[in-house]
């Protein structure tokens, strides 16, 4: 399809919808990002949500690896936003994307916005592999002091404690989380974890941020 999909519109692009199914990849990648930075959105009057990437200048790779993954279901290949600052000039803010609207990505609305805030939703261990948490943590995850730890500002205390115990539950992982200056809650991992998580995570995280891999990068 490749750059024919940007000119479907109508019945065509409707049919064209029908044959997508989210692959278990991009279920992976899709709730590791909305974990992080990813947002669903329904428009007005939209029936279906879709799926935004959205990341600053810096992670142009990182939002071109997620367009690859994606670009079935994205019409048109990642674009520039633009912002003005005070002074009126015009400045390169991001780079993101959106998918079309679909039942598959609607259902993960659903699973993560059931009132229109984003949650982390009660069955997240069903959905979170090593290839989404490597994506939350390429999202939102950071490596300081010989520690990993995670903005986790936008949950409530019950839904980190929730993430801590599916982490424990399914990768073993220790960790705990702190009032960040009263902006929200950071959740962390101590150092006797950090192995664990570079191991797990190493091989889906991209070239670009191979940082956050300190342990293993040579």
């Amino acid at each position: 399809m490749g750059s024919r999909r940007g000119k479907l519109v109508g019945k065509v692009l409707e049919a064209y919808k029908k044959d997508l199914k989210l692959s278990s990849v991009q279920i992976s990648i899709l709730c590791g990002s909305l974990l992080g930075d990813g947002t669903l959105g329904l428009g007005y009057k939209a029936s279906n949500a879709n799926y935004k990437v959205d990341h600053g200048i810096p992670q142009k790779e990182y939002v071109f690896w997620k367009y690859e993954k994606f670009k079935e279901w994205v019409l048109t290949p990642p674009k520039i936003s633009f912002r003005t600052n005070e002074n009126g000039e015009k400045y390169k803010k991001s780079f993101w994307f959106r998918t079309v609207r679909h039942p598959e990505i609607t259902f993960f609305r659903n699973l993560f916005y059931p009132q229109g805030k984003k949650i982390v939703p009660k069955n997240i261990e069903k959905y979170l592999d090593p290839l989404g948490f490597a994506v939350w943590i390429m999202d939102d995850g950071s490596f300081n002091r010989g520690m990993y730890d995670i903005s986790t500002y936008s949950f409530t205390e019950t839904e980190i404690t929730l993430l801590l115990q599916v982490l424990k539950n399914k990768f073993g992982l220790v960790g705990n989380y702190f009032n960040d200056r009263d902006i929200g809650f950071r959740m962390y991992f101590p150092k006797s974890q950090t192995i664990k998580i570079s191991s797990l995570i190493s091989p889906y995280v991209i070239q670009t941020m191979k940082y956050k891999l300190p342990l293993l990068t040579p």
